[in-house]
């Protein structure tokens, strides 16, 4: 099983389930960026969403990388502290659990993993990646480029979608000082009355994140296998229990017509080139269109008998912290980014 990925900047995990820590090395950071640890503190604090159960996350403690706040170009290793499953999580039933990575992990291990542990090693790995996500969007917003998501649906709930087109800096930063990230507050509020009947059913709930990042110039990223749009996707699908992504129109476009899905073009007041529409979500043959790109990521319900019995909200900070990744990683081949 690798724990590493590797592009411009390279993540890579460490620890197991149970351990008191599990940890992250990122290398390939820019040399001398500021980074403010309070910042990733409330970042990694989002993951605990009120009304919904979840301690405090403790503060991470960088070992290196870091020298009076800033990147000196050596890899960042930080440890977090975890919450090891308690002991009944560990004990294996009778048959393989239904929704988990029980029997999968028994057969890619050929039998030697603990199989319990081995189906819920990305659910704790989670942390170390929103930890990576916190620095990377630091430096991206010091560039004036933000990223924000929202719960787009929890089981037949939906919230307001973002707009596309015109979404701003401080649409998507709105949503994040809420203590429940939607964008209409009587949807959230259904939403939580629907996660409350579950858990009170014992049964479970999936979602919809949305997420879009705005103020990415054109020309970042490239064709085929080191594509924006593939970098993005190899992140996000590392988050537990994803089933699908889209960017734009998503798989609605599959049942439009061409000139319905075609996106006209103009130049605006700054000499820039744009489109009226954004059905390519700001990307297009993986490269950077500079209009806002947007992405949409579904979740399957959680299996049955998990804690917390939804985990769209904290999902909500997954998908942000996987593109913050992939973004800053393709961003470093942008000319005079550095």
């Amino acid at each position: 099983m690798s724990l590493i990925w590797n592009n411009n900047i390279s993540v890579s995990y460490f620890g197991e389930d149970d351990d008191s820590v599990v940890g992250i090395t990122i290398t390939g950071l820019p040399v001398g960026e500021y980074i403010n640890a309070e910042e990733i503190g409330k970042f990694l604090s989002r993951l605990s969403v009120k009304n919904l159960g979840g301690g405090k996350i403790p503060a991470p403690r960088i070992l290196s990388g870091i020298k009076n706040e800033r990147t000196t170009g050596s890899p960042l290793c930080a440890v977090l502290k975890n919450n090891p499953p308690k002991k009944d999580e560990f004990d294996m039933p009778e048959n393989f659990r239904y929704g988990h990575g029980d029997y999968t992990g028994a057969v890619c291990s050929r039998g030697y993993c603990d199989t319990v542990k081995n189906s819920l090693i990305s659910q704790r790995f989670a942390l170390p990646l929103c930890f990576a996500g916190a620095v990377c969007g630091q430096i991206l917003e010091r560039r004036g480029i933000y990223t924000g998501a929202h719960i787009s649906q929890i089981h037949n709930t939906k919230d307001n979608p973002f707009d596309t087109v015109n979404i701003s800096r401080d649409a998507l930063l709105s949503v994040r000082t809420k203590d429940f990230p939607v964008i209409n507050d009587r949807k959230g509020w259904k939403m939580l009355e629907d996660i409350s009947m579950a858990a009170e059913a014992d049964e479970t709930l999936g979602g919809i994140v949305e997420c879009a990042c705005v103020n990415v110039p054109s020309g970042v990223g490239s064709p085929l296998f080191s594509g924006l749009t593939n970098s993005i996707a190899q992140l996000i699908f590392t988050i537990p229990d994803i089933t699908g992504l889209e960017y734009g129109a998503g798989f609605s476009s599959a049942a439009m017509a061409g000139s319905q899905f075609a996106d006209s073009s103009y130049i605006n007041k700054q000499g820039y080139s744009m489109t009226k529409t954004n059905s390519h979500g700001g990307m297009i043959s993986g490269v950077s269109s500079g209009m806002p790109i947007t992405l949409k990521a579904a979740f399957r319900p959680a299996a049955k008998g998990s804690i917390p019995c939804c985990t769209i909200p904290r999902a909500v900070v997954y998908v942000e912290s996987a593109v913050n990744i992939a973004l800053l990683s393709a961003m470093l081949d942008y000319p005079n980014f550095c």
